[in-house]
């Protein structure tokens, strides 16, 4: 038998990647859009692209870390409650889980057969799987979530930097935008393929936001410039 391909079990870490790369793109082009709209030398607006870089990763990293391990403490604080009712009311704790698997359609004999086989095997497995909701795929992982988030960031952000350094100063806005959208949608194609959803909702979800995110940025730098010069 073929075994299936299921991508459910690629969220925790793509999340967080496309997550990362989508806002190292966006955040650094836009504060570089910024810049440049407001400025036409090219060393505030690299100095701009380098330190939205920077403190972009590491900002991801920690709220990716504190978000997960908040998450992580939410669901060790479950599966404890969960441990002590066990012991305290094993009988009400059985009936529960019966009840989950009648509500699931399994008729009232079969339902407290598997309840108590699967509570013989391993009972807080079984209650942190079909009554929390706690398993093995959506298991909070802080260190992984905030590294993915770390390397996706600043994997993201290159493309600004490089082209803050390589991009004609008169045409900054518009290179920095044409590819960021381009390197977005491509993002978006990509992040689609591996999880499996929609190709073309993915590409036009990141361009319209990318676009208003850019667009927002440089009308502000271009009003900041001409009231400066005025």
């Amino acid at each position: 038998m073929r075994k299936e391909d299921h991508f459910v079990n690629r969220v925790g870490w793509l999340r967080a990647a496309v997550l990362g790369a989508n806002d190292g793109i966006i955040s650094t082009s836009s504060l570089v859009i910024g810049i440049a709209a407001a400025s036409g030398e090219r060393m505030p607006i690299v100095l701009a692209a380098l330190a939205g870089m920077t403190a972009g990763a590491f900002s991801m990293a920690a709220g990716e870390y504190v978000s997960v391990s908040s998450q992580g403490d939410t669901e060790q604080a479950d599966l404890d409650r969960e441990k002590g009712e066990l012991k305290k009311a094993p009988d009400i704790e059985l009936k529960e889980l019966a009840d989950i698997y009648r509500e699931r359609g399994l008729d009232d004999h079969l339902a407290i057969q598997v309840a108590a086989q699967l509570s013989r095997h391993d009972a807080l497995e079984a209650h942190a799987r079909d009554e929390l909701g706690i398993n093995e795929i959506t298991q909070a992982r802080p260190l992984l979530a905030a590294a993915s988030s770390f390397a996706s960031f600043i994997s993201g952000a290159l493309l600004p930097v490089a082209v803050a350094l390589l991009a004609p100063l008169t045409l900054m806005v518009p290179f920095q935008y044409g590819f960021s959208i381009v390197f977005l949608m491509l993002l978006g194609a990509v992040a689609a393929k591996t999880g499996g959803a929609p190709v073309t909702i993915a590409i036009t979800r990141v361009a319209f936001w990318g676009t208003a995110a850019m667009g927002a940025t440089a009308l502000v730098g271009y009003l900041f410039g001409v009231n400066v010069g005025g």
